[in-house]
């Protein structure tokens, strides 16, 4: 896709996020507008996806092609938009987010046998050991397909992270690209009075990943240049780590910004303000 037509859909994708979490007064807007770019850039450019006459199609076992997983499981609504726009369920189902019954949790879980979703997730710390864990079986299973993970500066806190950070260059799995979105925000406040994670590139360059930045992760051409330099360089040894410079809430002026945004949903007139500036370019569900 060219950028345009990638911002296209992330104009769209925010609809959807903000909707959603308005339709059952729940859910976590802030970080999932903040990685808005980075998963359609993932989903409708970068990645390696099966499709069966041009529709994409999905197993659980995930061979031969790219792998994603959310390690911060609370930001499903971006995930489950971008599923639902590239094809996966339909998209009317965006509306059951949060419901009873709905295979559209608060947490992605696999019971519901949604399609794209492959482990359950928003247990934060997680995420990162799972992805190794495919990313060593496709290696084994000479299997050509790129593993990806996302993770929030703030999960950078739980002790698990760090295990599968001193895991995964040992082993030299060089086959993942893992994401933290900086965005620098908590459920508690910003990350540096919480816990401070200091300078977290030199500590992921210490235990021996190699790191790129991507500055500027809400702007397009910015996370697709990003992207594509990190597919360049795998297979030579070390896993990749992507630092992905975000604003929280961002795309939505009242929300950019503030850890406040974090787990709160809009009310009527505060989702009416939100989707005043962003355009409806795929058609609202």
């Amino acid at each position: 896709m060219e950028i345009e037509q990638l911002e296209k859909v992330a104009s769209q994708v925010r609809r959807d996020i903000v909707r959603m979490v308005h339709g059952c007064q729940s859910g976590h807007p802030g970080g999932s507008l903040g990685c808005t770019e980075l998963l359609v850039a993932l989903y409708f450019e970068r990645m390696k996806l099966k499709e069966n006459d041009g529709k994409v199609v999905f197993d659980m076992n995930g061979k031969d092609e790219d792998l994603f997983f959310l390690s911060n499981g609370h930001i499903s609504p971006v995930w489950y938009s971008v599923l639902a726009r590239k094809g996966y369920f339909p998209v009317s189902e965006l509306a059951t987010f949060r419901k009873l019954d709905s295979r559209l949790q608060g947490h992605p879980t696999t019971h519901e046998h949604l399609e794209g979703i492959r482990i359950a997730s928003g247990s934060l710390g997680q995420g990162l050991s799972v992805a190794l864990g495919a990313a060593t079986a496709k290696k084994l299973n000479n299997d050509k397909g790129t593993v990806y993970v996302l993770m929030g500066d703030g999960e950078q806190q739980e002790g698990q992270v760090w295990e599968a950070a001193t895991f995964a260059p040992h082993h030299q799995v060089d086959n993942l690209v893992a994401f933290i979105d900086l965005n620098g925000q908590q459920i508690d406040g910003p990350t540096v009075k919480v816990m401070n994670n200091r300078d977290l590139g030199a500590k992921y360059e210490a235990f021996g990943w190699e790191v790129i930045n991507i500055e500027e992760g809400n702007d397009m051409a910015a996370v697709v240049k990003g992207l594509y330099e990190a597919k360049g360089r795998l297979g030579h040894g070390r896993p990749i780590m992507v630092l992905l410079h975000t604003g929280m809430g961002y795309g939505v002026d009242f929300m950019m910004g503030s850890h406040k945004w974090h787990g709160v949903a809009p009310n009527d007139e505060q989702l009416a303000a939100a989707l005043a500036q962003l355009d409806e370019t795929l058609g609202d569900y």
